[in-house]
């Protein structure tokens, strides 16, 4: 019998860590690290960075969705319907419509920033500047 001896602390299994990851496509309700829901959000997954045309116009649905839900607490609402308007139409032709894209994709994130859409809109954002890449 040994005295003042321990048994080693057990190795912690690799990728078990703290932090939360989400990895591949996700579809469920997530939660944030306040204890918040964080619903009606769709993460996609694509290698290389890029997205294709499909998973833009998911995330555009999802994201008219957030903006008729919460239309009366927005600000930009019409000007944020435009722009959804606008990404729906050059999704027919990226590559005509990537300058525009391009603008949308930059000007979004500060429009729905502190906004209830902030997450479906940074979202779209990102999604937009994956497939032009």
């Amino acid at each position: 019998m040994a005295i003042g001896r321990r048994r080693p602390d057990p190795t912690p299994e690799p990728g078990h860590g703290a932090g939360i990851s989400i990895g591949g496509n996700n579809n469920a309700p997530l939660q944030n690290v306040v204890g918040q829901n964080i619903s009606h959000v769709h993460q996609v997954a694509s290698a290389h960075g890029t997205t294709d045309v499909d998973s833009v116009r998911a995330l555009l649905v999802a994201f008219r969705e957030d903006l008729d839900r919460n239309a009366t607490g927005l600000q930009h609402t019409e000007a944020l319907r435009a722009m959804a308007g606008t990404v729906d139409g050059s999704l027919e032709a990226p590559a005509e419509g990537a300058t525009t894209l391009r603008g949308i994709a930059q000007a979004l994130p500060a429009l729905v920033l502190g906004t209830a859409v902030q997450q479906s809109g940074e979202a779209l954002a990102h999604a937009i500047g994956g497939l032009l890449s």
